[in-house]
């Protein structure tokens, strides 16, 4: 009998770089590479993964927090890379040319018995995606980088068992702080990223009942404080488990189970 349950960790969320290790029993891929190939490496090696389990890099827009260690970790582990056209065409490095695979929106992508399907996002990049990743009845969303909740992200939303979903920065810390007015427009302007408070308010109105897990992600530096934002959402948590993904270091491995069958008897 085929196991469906997914093992998934953030080896690292935040301007620093980005990367979210998705798996089942068998195979495993990778959102983002914006960690050195040596630092994915060590992590992976820290929580007891192999490299060799992983077929697959998918990449969700171009900035560097997200594609810095791509080059390196692909062509090293002969990785295809999963890519929109926009994308590579303003990714600023060199993927080697035989890995590319192309990326469209709203087309399953099967690696293994895992299904990838990316769809776009607001944010400002050249074709940014996010992604939802499935085993059988088992749905993980990696939904970072975004400046609003579209409703093509609400319906995702409401078919993941768990999800990374940015909370990048809490309102008042971005509007006291030292940034100049552009980058805080930039930020907060619809095309930047998520606030606690915008990410809090799709959690409470669309949390499907069998989610069991969220990783809060992409944290800001200077704009937000991961005590707060865990407080934020634990307070209306109802039994999902609320992990605050770590800008320095990467998180434990957690098992999102398979959904039970019910059977019905008449």
């Amino acid at each position: 009998m085929v196991c469906n349950n997914l093992h998934i960790t953030s080896l690292n969320s935040g301007s620093n770089g980005n990367c979210y290790y998705i798996a089942n029993d068998t195979e495993a891929i990778l959102v983002d590479a914006g960690l050195s190939c040596r630092e994915t490496e060590k992590r992976m090696l820290r929580l007891g993964l192999s490299m060799s389990k992983v077929k697959a890099i998918f990449i969700s827009h171009e900035h560097t927090d997200h594609i810095k260690g791509l080059c390196t970790l692909s062509a090293k582990y002969n990785l295809p890379v999963y890519i929109t056209h926009g994308t590579l065409k303003g990714c600023p490095f060199n993927i080697r040319e035989d890995l590319i695979r192309p990326l469209y929106s709203h087309t399953a992508i099967p690696i293994g018995n895992l299904v990838i399907t990316g769809f776009p996002k607001l944010h400002d990049a050249s074709e940014p995606h996010s992604f939802v990743i499935s085993c059988g009845s088992t749905t993980v969303g990696v939904f970072t980088d975004i400046g609003a909740a579209c409703e093509e992200l609400t319906h995702h939303f409401k078919q993941c068992h768990a999800v990374f979903l940015e909370a990048n920065y809490d309102d008042e810390m971005l509007s006291k702080s030292a940034y100049p007015y552009f980058l805080k427009r930039r930020i907060s302007g619809g095309k930047g990223h998520l606030s606690n408070q915008q990410a809090l308010e799709l959690f409470k109105t669309h949390k499907p009942s069998f989610m069991t897990h969220v990783f809060l992600s992409h944290l800001s530096k200077d704009n937000n404080c991961p005590e707060l934002v865990y407080e934020l959402f634990n307070q209306h948590a109802d039994g999902v488990e609320i992990i605050v993904a770590s800008r320095h270091e990467e998180t434990p491995v957690y098992t999102i189970f398979e959904p039970a069958l019910i059977v019905h008897s008449f």
